[in-house]
């Protein structure tokens, strides 16, 4: 066992923050999987279709995506590329600068275990799409992740875990040179058609299937003093990853409170007005404060409606009158626009998927 770091247990387990899948992200996975795509000779225009973003928002450095909007960017790249490993192909082109200050921490950290537990820490800065969390175990230092949402479409599941554990890798070899090698890689998915690059890319034995996602680091590679270790870049880069955070945790608790004042509002949906004097606080500002998360309060009220529907749906004694009614749709048509609208197929065909 290594020794701890400032601030941490060498044998407890190094937690990811909390998140709600209705929490805003930085879209840096994105904007990675853009550049895949374009390489396939996808444009960005098609890939962005039908997720409410455009092709200027995504360059925007302030832009913040919801986990269902990077979720159906991503189911989309899937559908119009046809490559199963997509997801390590993105995670292998991740290079430490695409995480911002974030990777200048890592890059100015003591050692790998070092960086590894500062990454997990300021995880939600980073455009996870996943919990992340570090601890040592038996056979190593050992990285986890898991999905934030058990319901997460299968094949988003498997990419979202290959780019993370393959981003893990490239990061590393960048920092410490091309030799690095995991001791161990398992995925909990089950096996692919190809799964000949895994042994290509990681060097490693890799089992599918398996208990959970983890990635194992070899003790030496662990404690090994990284070349680009900075005290004073490190601790100044903390400050503002601090910072961010504070301001990031602001935001996000805005964002849980208007949700959850929209849900229990319904069928009624409280105005932009009332949640303004309940904040005590100006439309103006509110607007701004929302605007800064990357939202808006009608994509606010159109998330918890589209949440509260697939839950209806599921109940077979409901009519779709009686979803329209309890979630605040003026009749059927309304319903049915709205959910072709956000899964490309009406009511009927969604409630048989979600059966």
């Amino acid at each position: 066992m290594s020794d701890p770091l400032p601030g941490t247990s060498p044998a407890a387990e190094i937690p990811g923050t909390n998140r709600s899948t209705s929490a805003t992200i930085p879209p840096n996975i994105l904007r990675a999987l853009a550049g895949i795509a374009a390489e396939e000779g996808i444009g960005l225009g098609s890939l962005l279709a039908g997720s409410g973003l455009e092709e200027s928002m995504l360059r925007s450095p302030a832009l913040r995506v919801s986990y269902r909007q990077g979720a159906a960017v991503i189911q989309r790249a899937l559908a119009l590329t046809g490559d199963q490993h997509l997801g390590l192909r993105v995670g292998a082109a991740q290079h430490p600068t695409s995480w911002g200050v974030l990777g200048f921490a890592l890059m100015a950290s003591e050692t790998m275990e070092h960086a590894i537990t500062t990454g997990v820490k300021y995880q939600n800065l980073s455009g996870a799409m996943l919990v992340w969390s570090a601890a040592w175990e038996p056979d190593g230092f050992v990285v986890r992740v898991e999905l934030p949402d058990p319901g997460l479409d299968p094949a988003v599941a498997v990419f979202l875990i290959e780019e993370a554990f393959g981003s893990a890798v490239a990061l590393t070899r960048v920092t410490v040179g091309p030799r690095f090698a995991p001791r161990r890689v398992e995925f909990a998915f089950p096996a692919p058609t190809d799964d000949e690059l895994f042994g290509r890319f990681f060097g490693c034995p890799v089992a599918l299937d398996a208990a959970g996602n983890r990635l194992v680091f070899h003790p030496a590679w662990a404690r090994m003093v990284l070349p680009g270790r900075d005290e004073i870049a490190y601790v100044s880069t903390l400050e503002l990853l601090d910072e961010a955070m504070a301001a990031r945790r602001d935001r996000q608790e805005l964002l849980e409170v208007l949700e959850v004042s929209i849900a229990q509002g319904l069928p009624a949906v409280p105005t932009f007005a009332e949640q303004a004097r309940r904040h005590s606080a100006s439309e103006r500002t509110m607007r701004r404060r929302l605007a800064e998360s990357g939202t808006t309060y009608e994509q606010l009220v159109d998330g918890v409606r589209r949440e509260r529907v697939e839950v209806l749906l599921r109940r077979p004694e409901l009519t779709l009158r009686d979803i329209a009614r309890q979630t605040g749709f003026s009749d059927e048509r309304a319903l049915r626009r709205a959910v072709r609208r956000w899964h490309g197929v009406g009511p009927m065909e969604l409630r048989k998927g979600l059966g």
